[in-house]
C-alpha cells in the first residue's frame, strides 16, 4: 500500500480528519499546483509556476495559444517530468468569456496512468 497524500486543496472530512488522496489523484494535484501557481508566489520557490493566469488578458490569437502550450509543456517537464510524461497540451480560448481552457493530457511514469486534466483561467 502507497502512503497517502494530502488533498489539494486542503480539506477536512466529517470526522475532522484531513482528505488524503492515491497516487495518481496526487499527481493530478500536482499539476494544477504548477498550472495555477503565479511564478514569485512561492516564497522558497519563486520560479515555481506556470504564469497563465496571466495570459488571460493577451487576448485571442494563435500566438496567445502557442505561448500557453509552451509554457505549460515546459513547467510541467520541469517541475514534475520525474513523475510524468506530457502527451498533449490543448489551448481553446472563449473570448466572449473571458477565459482560457488548458487541457492537458499525460502519462504518471509511476503508474502508467493516463489523466486528462483541464483547467479554465
Amino acid at each position: 500500500m502507497t502512503a497517502p497524500f494530502l488533498a489539494f486543496p486542503v480539506q477536512l472530512s466529517g470526522t475532522g480528519q484531513l482528505l488524503t488522496d492515491d497516487t495518481d489523484a496526487h499527481l493530478r494535484d500536482l499539476v494544477l499546483q504548477v498550472l495555477l501557481t503565479e511564478p514569485g508566489e512561492r516564497l522558497n520557490q519563486p520560479e515555481f509556476g506556470c504564469g497563465v493566469g496571466r495570459l488571460v488578458f493577451a487576448g485571442d490569437s494563435d500566438v496567445l495559444r502557442a505561448t500557453t502550450q509552451f509554457l505549460v509543456q515546459q513547467n510541467l517537464t520541469r517541475w514534475l517530468g520525474d513523475r510524468l510524461t506530457v502527451d498533449s497540451v490543448e489551448v481553446e480560448t472563449l473570448p466572449d468569456e473571458g477565459r482560457l481552457d488548458i487541457t492537458v493530457i499525460y502519462l504518471a511514469k509511476a503508474t502508467a496512468a493516463r489523466t486528462e486534466v483541464t483547467v479554465s483561467v
